[in-house]
């Protein structure tokens, strides 16, 4: 294909995922292939120059679908256009220059922000009133979803100040949290319908709705950035930041790490530091904005067609890539799951080469319409296990079959079951197959069951082609001599082990109960149930009504704990351990049985100084409080710690009482101190 051919095809191809993506809310290609595509098509034109009004790099969104579905539009004030992009140091040191030249002899300071990965709103207020809310667009007409942005809670309804604007435009995104995603991602699968691919597209879905009570049912957030036209009113910033602060005080969220920066060095800092912490923010950003902070220099550099000069977008490393799905391989887990895993082209995607990405189960599969030798849309954040999000079918060989799930195990050639009710199938051998005991001895041997250091997949592996292995008691039992045997293990490393192993003998009940591996027994639960029963006598003869007086065990829990104490092999599998000497000191009482932190519940977030999460866990249980893994309304306390997450600004946000360590623990001695006095 010669360049000119080139160019108009991918005129075509760029058209059609800006509907996708700003019409649809579906897009089939991740961010990085089209910014990819867009940066060729803006080479090829000035090469040949051969420019189009109507070309997408003219031109900002679309309104397509909006007008064939007769939705109101309204213009903008002020245009709401995109922003250039820069992907490394050197587009930074380009723009600053640019921006220096345009300005000299002044010189310029930039306010620098995220950038939210949601979808751009234009809100319109009337005299301090808001009176309209709107899409981007095409950048100088939106579609009129005022009714729909009127179930987002984050946005005011009335301004505070007393110089209100004739006419304001605020500018900002809306988007979903990450947490809220996942949810619903969740309840999507559990209703056996289509999942969306990332929190933009379900924001951009839920806000589309023709229906207003649809989207309330979406947990939609909203996060302003900035302003458009200002007509009237007094007492206003002349800068970026100044509008950013203001903002704040008229009751919007802005972004929470919004700085000021003079110089290229202290632009890169902020990249830097904000690409390390992406992970914990709440939701999702895919770079940083920088814009030149005073309002009247923004002006005298100007803009492009789509475009500010005033600002540039620097993108984060990509975190989703294309590569070729070359085959789904099923992996058997500690349960008899079976879980089909993709084997992928080899891509680097997220920081590092991604060969492999979960396809969660059949279901998703064929919801997805994944088949070998697709090219496919992975996604990869911070720690997250890489994913599967989406397949490019227009790429799709030919003879491409659909997946089916074998009916039989691919580990032990046992039969497979799937549960009325489950969209996971299971292998029903329990431990007689093979994957199973591997995994539930690696379960057993975990950092938060039985702690055993230097137990991994390649020794468990070599244990089982030895057949010296068939029970977690069978670890206790092997001498130095037995795992000296083993590849990779010498006199002293196999010396070692066994002290590692004589070391996890002593233990806490609730690591012990979860060291088990009991299906819907979590880490949590665990603790729960050791406590309440306070020896496994009890809970083995715990009747279903007694188990659901545990907090947090539902009937679900209760059922499945029943069905594993009533087998008699995993009865005769606790005996063993017991056996071998694996012991527990008795489970403490609280200190303080009916005190003012009795039934109150806790989150620890970020590293305690003077406590490891286990000591502070057992702390507030010892006062009658309860430890939780989130923040949500239920939520009285959040403990805070250095580096904490986002759970921060989630207390923030629903009055959770947030202390620091100190605050905490002082708290806690006073509770336990006015116990005893009263005792």
């Amino acid at each position: 294909m010669d360049r000119a051919m080139r160019l108009q095809e991918l005129r075509r191809q760029l058209a059609r995922y800006n509907r996708e993506y700003y019409d649809q809310g579906a897009p089939t290609i991740p961010d990085v292939a089209y910014d990819g595509l867009f940066r060729e098509l803006e080479q090829l034109e000035a090469e040949l120059q051969n420019f189009d009004d109507q070309s997408p790099t003219q031109r900002v969104g679309s309104l397509e679908v909006a007008e064939r579905r007769s939705v109101r539009l309204v213009s903008h004030r002020q245009p709401l256009l995109s922003l250039s992009n820069g992907y490394d140091e050197t587009d930074v040191i380009d723009f600053d220059r640019r921006v220096r030249q345009a300005l000299a002899p002044e010189t310029p300071s930039y306010c620098c922000e995220l950038k939210f990965d949601g979808l751009a709103v234009n809100l319109l207020y009337h005299r301090g009133r808001w009176v309209q809310g709107a899409t981007r667009g095409d950048g100088e007409t939106g579609e009129d979803v005022t009714a729909n942005l009127q179930t987002v809670v984050d946005i005011p309804r009335n301004l505070t100040t007393e110089f209100c604007p004739e006419w304001l435009e605020v500018r900002g995104e809306v988007l979903m949290y990450k947490d809220d995603f996942a949810h619903l991602n969740e309840r999507m699968r559990r209703l056996g319908e289509k999942t969306f691919v990332n929190p933009r597209n379900a924001a951009a879905g839920a806000l589309r709705q023709l229906d207003p009570a649809e989207t309330a049912r979406r947990p939609l957030r909203f996060l302003a950035y900035g302003v458009g036209a200002v007509e009237g009113g007094a007492n206003l910033p002349k800068t970026q930041s100044g509008w950013l602060g203001w903002l704040a005080e008229q009751g919007f969220p802005v972004s929470p790490a919004w700085g000021t920066a003079t110089r290229v060095e202290g632009l890169l800092h902020y990249f830097e530091t904000r690409r390390e912490q992406r992970a914990l923010l709440p939701f999702e950003v895919d770079g940083v904005v920088y814009k030149v902070d005073d309002v009247a220099q923004q002006l005298q550099i100007g803009f492009v067609t789509r475009a500010p000069r005033f600002a540039l977008a620097h993108k984060f490393p990509a975190e989703e890539a294309l590569t070729v799905l070359r085959a789904i391989e099923i992996q058997v887990g500690r349960t008899g799951v079976l879980t089909p895993v993709a084997l992928l082209e080899p891509v680097f995607v997220g920081g590092v080469t991604v060969s492999r990405a979960t396809l969660h189960n059949e279901g998703e599969i064929h919801r997805k319409d994944l088949r070998e030798g697709d090219t496919v849309w992975v996604r990869r954040a911070g720690d997250v296990i890489p994913e599967v999000v989406a397949v490019v079918r227009e790429r799709r060989p030919e003879g491409a079959s659909p997946f089916l799930l074998p009916s039989f195990c691919p580990v032990c050639h046992g039969s497979v079951e799937r549960e009325e009710g489950e969209a996971i199938s299971r292998c029903t051998a329990g431990v007689r197959c093979r994957a199973q005991r591997q995994q539930a001895l690696l379960h057993f041997a975990g950092r938060k069951a039985m702690n055993i250091e230097g137990i991994g997949d390649k020794l468990v592996e070599s244990l089982l082609d030895k057949d010296l292995v068939h029970e977690p008691a069978d670890l206790y039992r092997l001498s130095v001599e037995q795992w000296a045997t083993l590849p990779r293990m010498a006199q002293k490393s196999a010396s070692n082990l066994v002290q590692a192993l004589e070391r996890s003998k002593h233990t806490t009940l609730g690591r012990f109960l979860f060291a088990l591996g009991i299906r819907q027994v979590g880490e949590r639960t665990a603790q729960d149930l050791a406590g309440h029963f306070a020896s496994v006598e009890a809970l083995t003869a715990a009747s279903e009504d007694q188990l659901l007086q545990v907090p947090e065990v539902g009937p679900v829990v209760a059922r499945a704990l029943r069905t594993y104490f009533a087998e008699e092999a995993n009865r005769r599998m606790i005996d063993h351990l017991l056996a071998v000497g694996i012991t527990w000191p008795p489970i403490q009482q609280p200190l303080v049985q009916a005190g003012t932190l009795a039934g109150k519940t806790f989150v620890l977030t970020g590293t305690l100084q003077r406590f490891g999460r286990d000591e502070a866990r057992s702390w507030i249980e010892r006062v009658g409080g309860r430890v939780t893994g989130s923040v949500s309304g239920t939520t009285d306390y959040l403990v805070v710690g250095d580096k904490p997450g986002g759970k921060v600004e989630e207390a923030n946000r629903l009055g959770v009482t947030v202390l620091n360590e100190v605050a905490w623990w002082n708290l806690i001695t006073k509770e336990v101190s006015d116990g005893q006095e009263s005792s």
